[in-house]
């Protein structure tokens, strides 16, 4: 199986609040992602997992640019979007989901109009439009909400929605931000079978961050397990069971 995703040695510092001096009153700078690289399958669902402040979320925007690395390339079904201009960014990001924490909805919008705006972005054919949206509803099971707002969601049908949008305009790849932080246990359970239903249907490729190792053993194939900055090993993931080498890679698994 060839690769979707590929890093090669990206790295990303960030400058510290403003009131942080160094010597001789320099700037004070961390480091968020130390130099990393990493292949990610195409098909495949790849978990990015380690304790706060590990880099996680920072690694997850490096792969669509939403960070620019301060080094290294980052490879997407071939293309090096490091490369690329500002204008070839925007129809490269075409072929990228993005599914939030907080769900990022358009509150003013009914559900329809928030999938649609998508496709409109994406360029889509404004002929296709209605049936793609309807498509998409329809496989994650908010077809009778489609005129509704997002006030009349619940969390779990308003993340169902972010998902539709994700997948709208047919990305290769969705990247998902702490998917299920807000979601109750049964809707957690509904929104990975819905993940992991996509994934086999259409054949994206999905990189999700978590804190929840549940979430890594029920969705998964590999995990990157991360700690401040460091990639510390990818591990395969064999009937929910994580196969961590190091030392803190164990000791994440056990605490969950």
């Amino acid at each position: 199986m060839s690769d979707m995703i590929v890093l090669n040695d990206v790295s990303k510092r960030f400058m510290s609040d403003r009131s942080v001096k160094g010597k001789n009153g320099a700037a004070h700078w961390f480091t968020a992602v130390q130099p990393t690289s990493l292949q990610i399958k195409k098909g495949e669902i790849f978990g990015l997992m380690g304790y706060s402040g590990a880099g996680k979320s920072t690694l997850l925007r490096l792969i669509n640019l939403l960070e620019r690395p301060d080094n290294g390339q980052v490879i997407i079904d071939g293309e090096d979007l490091t490369a690329l201009s500002a204008a070839e960014l925007r129809v490269a990001r075409h072929n990228i989901g993005m599914i939030f924490q907080q769900f990022n909805l358009m509150s003013n919008r009914s559900v329809y109009d928030n999938v649609a705006f998508n496709l409109k972005v994406a360029g889509y054919p404004a002929k296709e439009i209605h049936s793609r949206v309807m498509a998409c509803l329809d496989i994650v099971d908010l077809v009778d909400r489609a005129q509704h707002y997002p006030a009349q969601l619940s969390g779990g049908q308003k993340q169902r929605v972010g998902i539709a949008r994700a997948i709208a305009p047919n990305p290769k790849v969705i990247l998902a931000d702490e998917p299920t932080s807000a979601l109750d246990p049964s809707t957690t359970r509904s929104l990975l079978t819905c993940l992991r239903d996509i994934n086999e249907k259409l054949g994206v490729t999905i990189v999700i961050v978590t804190h929840e190792m549940s979430v890594i053993r029920r969705l998964c194939h590999r995990v990157a397990l991360l700690h401040q900055g460091d990639l510390l090993e990818v591990a395969n993931i064999r009937d929910g069971v994580i196969e961590a080498a190091t030392t803190i890679g164990q000791g994440l698994i056990q605490e969950d």
